[in-house]
C-alpha cells in the first residue's frame, strides 16, 4: 500500500517556516519520497504499516495549514498517469516487489 501526503503550509512568518521545515523533515526522515512539492509518498506493508505511520503523522502535525492523507494501493498507484513530466529517478527505484522481499 502506498500511503499520500498532500499538505499546504503557511510559510509567510518565520515561525510558520520553521514549523514548515519540521513537517517536512519529519516526513523525509519517516522514508516518504517528495513526488512533487507538498505531495509525498511512502510504501508501507499492509493496513497495519498504514495505521502506524497514519498515528506518527498526526503526532507531527502542524498547527496551521492544511494537510491530508490518502491510502491507496500499490496498482492504484502505479496507475497514475504523467500528464506533463516524467518520473524522477527515485521513483524509478523503487517499486513495490521490492518490499516482497522482506
Amino acid at each position: 500500500m502506498r500511503l499520500l501526503v498532500l499538505f499546504d503550509l503557511p510559510v509567510v512568518k518565520r515561525e510558520d517556516r520553521k514549523e514548515y521545515q519540521q513537517f517536512r523533515r519529519f516526513l523525509l526522515n519517516d522514508g516518504y519520497t517528495m513526488i512533487q512539492f507538498s505531495v509525498y509518498s511512502r510504501i508501507c506493508n499492509g493496513i497495519d504499516g498504514v495505521n502506524k505511520h497514519i498515528i506518527r503523522l498526526k503526532k507531527s502535525l502542524p498547527h496551521k495549514g492544511s494537510v491530508r492523507f490518502l491510502q491507496v494501493t500499490e496498482k492504484q498507484y502505479s496507475e497514475m498517469k504523467f500528464l506533463v513530466g516524467k518520473p524522477k529517478m527515485q521513483e524509478k527505484r523503487v517499486n513495490a516487489r521490492q518490499l516482497s522481499i522482506f
